[in-house]
């Protein structure tokens, strides 16, 4: 008896050792994961490339990232392309849910950023404070980046229109560069632009430049990220979790080193 009271204690100690060590994974709302595929927009490559990471590592599973604009990559849920979660604009979130390519519940705010102005590091700061402030920045600029609106990226959307509000389209086509994807603060960066128009947080994770600041508040934009499982998932037990993890405490901290306001 003696011995089997031994044995029996012995088993119960390594039990409780067992599920003490997957207790953070619970705690956390963390589950073994599957390979997920994680389509989500180009601004958000250095917070997710960091939080997928700190996911696997919890979690054992992996994270395929894809990237790209966000209104290219809507078109590609909407079209059908096999994913797990989906990290976009929220009103494109919310279109895609509408049209089913979403799970019902599933949407969740990951955080927001604004709509900014980059210069190289350590260049002088002109004045963007107020609409005429900026009026006469972007005018005395040598040249300005920003995402061709034709392909849809957002920023380059929304400056687009400021620009146009501000009577600027034609003075300052001959020295606007406008790029493919989020590539105008590298331009800034590399010395080949002299102002950047992008998503803060893409400006935010490069070396070689810095935030000028955003848009004067009324000519303001936060644009707010959100994330949903795929209705066709084939871990959603995993892409619910990563949607939590990316969306929940143990993320904020990255989020705001990353020019985020979570959500």
């Amino acid at each position: 008896m003696g011995m089997i009271y031994t044995i029996m204690r012995r088993t119960a100690a390594f039990v409780t050792a067992a599920l003490l060590s997957v207790s953070p994974l619970v705690s956390n709302g963390l589950a073994r994961a599957d390979e997920l595929k994680v389509m989500a927009s180009v601004a958000l490559k250095s917070t997710l490339d960091d939080l997928a990471a700190k996911f696997e590592s919890a979690s054992g599973g992996k994270v395929t990232m894809v990237y790209g604009l966000a209104a290219q990559l809507k078109q590609r849920v909407a079209d059908g392309e096999a994913d797990d979660v989906a990290v976009l604009i929220r009103p494109m979130m919310e279109d895609l849910l509408k049209q089913g390519k979403l799970a019902p519940g599933s949407l969740a705010d990951v955080g927001g950023t604004p709509v900014a102005i980059a210069i190289r590091t350590g260049a002088p700061k002109p004045d963007i404070g107020t609409v005429e402030a900026l009026k006469h920045t972007l005018i005395a600029a040598k040249s300005i980046s920003y995402a061709d609106p034709a392909k849809g990226g957002a920023s380059g959307v929304y400056f687009a229109k400021v620009v146009d509000q501000l009577g600027l389209t034609n003075e300052l086509k001959a020295k606007t560069i406008l790029v493919p994807g989020a590539e105008a603060p590298e331009l800034v960066a590399n010395g080949e632009a002299e102002l950047g128009v992008a998503q803060g947080s893409e400006i935010v994770s490069l070396a070689g430049a810095e935030i000028l600041g955003p848009l004067p508040s009324n000519l303001g934009s936060v644009t707010l990220f959100t994330a949903g499982m795929a209705a066709g998932s084939k871990a959603p037990d995993a892409a619910k979790a990563f949607v939590k993890f990316i969306t929940g405490p143990d993320a904020a901290p990255v989020l705001k080193a990353k020019g985020f306001a979570p959500g």
